[in-house]
């Protein structure tokens, strides 16, 4: 008896040291493929900017001279290897990809390794933050369920939670080593944090979340409040300096709760398996309350609520502050749990939870091998990315302006071109209601051919992507539109004639 137990422990343990490998193989051919979804084109749009005017890149959407928060340091980099290298832009995102996904998966496994000495606690880790989800897909840029991962991992959300995650652990272990931990260390931790907020502002409110709550479990004395006092102001003081967009604009930003109000529909069917993680969070609360992760958890998931009870249902991008800490806590429970029954009645329940995560993201495989060749029940759970705009670069020209509705102007910026209105909503284009305003007088049935022209000539506009159905000109009889090019889902692409 005592051998079949040993062996089968033995066989989970070979099976979980090779599933990170596998995990980590499965994102790198998902990159290859890169499929198209979200904020891919405006992430693609930013470094195409870089790219060819690095110090004043303008507005990565439309033909104007505004600063945008989507000018972080790591798109910077991002685009300078662009200009030196002459890389494609997405060849360029997938390298990126690369370096995010590796610095996803070895700050968590170093994260773990600060909370738990047990050699199982860190892949088990990762295996929690990608498939403790629920049993219904949620995708969303700073949400790391598997499928979400692979649809954003060229995001700066995705390099930006990696660097959190390493945040944290060298953070720790900061706190740990004081006062042996010299003013140089808080002061890389300070400007690690300001990088991390100006990247994706907000996983750079999750990583302050993680942060407090560290600081908060770590009963730290006066001469360490004191080098955390510096690390803050030198973060704080690369807040202000950064040169591409007003940081401390952001907070008077408005019109973001209606996008964000899906964060709080079906929370059970979204992030259930994560209530695993919350019971693990009530045992370490048990031996002690300030712990590191049940902080973490109570302060994500306070500000969260507060969010849906005030309706500013942005501050539901804060959820991951409630989710990670959940998460991790499963993970390194299981792993360190000394008593034998407790332990296996805690891994049996994990092992069920991430059974049916697992089943939930399998469709992701679908990014890979295509939905053709996965099992009926599996294409199931495969959702086709976008096709993308390239058909129509063998006429559109870098700098050229494209009119067309909300869904083409979220990827036709990527190949270079701008369009008359932006496909995301804008934080620093003071007249962007206009131009949407003249997008949709343009397409409006009721008005007239000099009305179009008129929309036309005034954003200098050289090409209409549209369907038959759209509205607008139609092709041929002196000024207006000639037909260019077909592609799919009946799409024209049309040059504007003078």
């Amino acid at each position: 008896m005592r051998v079949a137990v040993r062996a089968s422990l033995g066989a989970v343990r070979t099976s979980l040291w090779a599933a990170v490998p596998l995990l980590v193989v499965l994102l790198l051919l998902v990159i290859v493929r890169l499929p198209w979804n979200g904020d891919l084109g405006m992430h693609a749009a930013t470094v195409e900017r870089l790219r060819h005017h690095l110090l004043d890149p303008g507005n990565p959407l439309v033909d104007a001279d505004t600063p945008s928060p989507y000018y972080s340091p790591w798109t910077v980099l991002l685009g300078c290897v662009a200009k030196v290298t002459g890389l494609s832009v997405f060849v360029v995102l997938r390298l990126g990809a690369v370096v995010g996904l590796g610095l996803l998966v070895t700050g968590i496994w170093r994260y773990a390794r600060t909370l738990s000495g047990h050699r199982f606690a860190p892949p088990l880790a990762v295996l929690c933050v990608l498939f403790l989800w629920g049993t219904q897909l949620f995708n969303w840029s700073g949400f790391l369920g598997l499928n979400s991962l692979a649809l954003t991992v060229a995001y700066p959300s995705v390099f930006a939670l990696g660097l959190a995650f390493h945040f944290w652990a060298l953070l720790t272990r900061a706190l740990k080593a004081s006062p042996d931990a010299g003013w140089e260390v808080y002061l890389g931790l300070g400007l690690l944090w300001a990088v991390i907020l100006l990247s994706h502002q907000f996983t750079g409110v999750v990583a302050s979340l993680g942060a407090l709550a560290t600081v908060i479990g770590a009963r730290v004395g006066r001469h360490v409040w004191l080098r955390l006092g510096a690390a803050a102001a030198v973060g704080v003081l690369l807040l202000v300096v950064w040169p591409y967009y007003d940081f401390f604009a952001l907070f008077r930003v408005g019109g973001l709760e209606d996008i964000h109000r899906a964060l709080y529909r079906d929370l059970l069917a979204r992030y259930g398996l994560a209530l695993v993680g919350v019971v693990a969070l009530g045992v370490r609360a048990r031996r002690d309350p300030r712990d590191p992760l049940v902080v973490f958890f109570l302060l994500g998931a306070a500000v969260f609520a507060l969010g849906g009870l005030t309706g500013h249902y942005s501050w539901g991008r804060v959820l991951p502050a409630a989710l990670i800490p959940a998460q991790v806590a499963a993970a390194v429970e299981v792993a360190g749990a000394s008593r034998g029954a407790v332990r296996a009645a805690g891994a049996v329940v994990l092992a069920c939870a991430l059974a049916v995560g697992v089943w939930t993201q399998i469709g992701t495989l679908g990014y890979v091998v295509g939905r053709g060749a996965l099992p009926e029940a599996v294409a199931a759970k495969y959702r086709e990315p976008w096709a993308g705009y390239h058909w129509i670069t063998p006429w559109v020209r870098y700098g050229d302006v494209v009119l067309a509705k909300t869904f083409p102007s979220r990827q036709i910026p990527a190949y270079g071109a701008y369009t008359v209105a932006p496909g995301y909503p804008d934080f620093f284009l003071s007249d962007e209601a206009r131009r949407e305003a003249a997008v949709r007088r343009y397409f409006a049935a009721g008005s007239s051919r000099d009305e179009r022209l008129g929309v036309l000539r005034e954003y200098g506009v050289r090409w209409v992507v549209q369907r038959p159905g759209d509205g607008g000109l139609a092709a041929g009889g002196g000024p207006g539109l000639r037909r260019v090019a077909a592609g799919p889902g009946g799409q024209v692409l049309y040059a504007v004639v003078r």
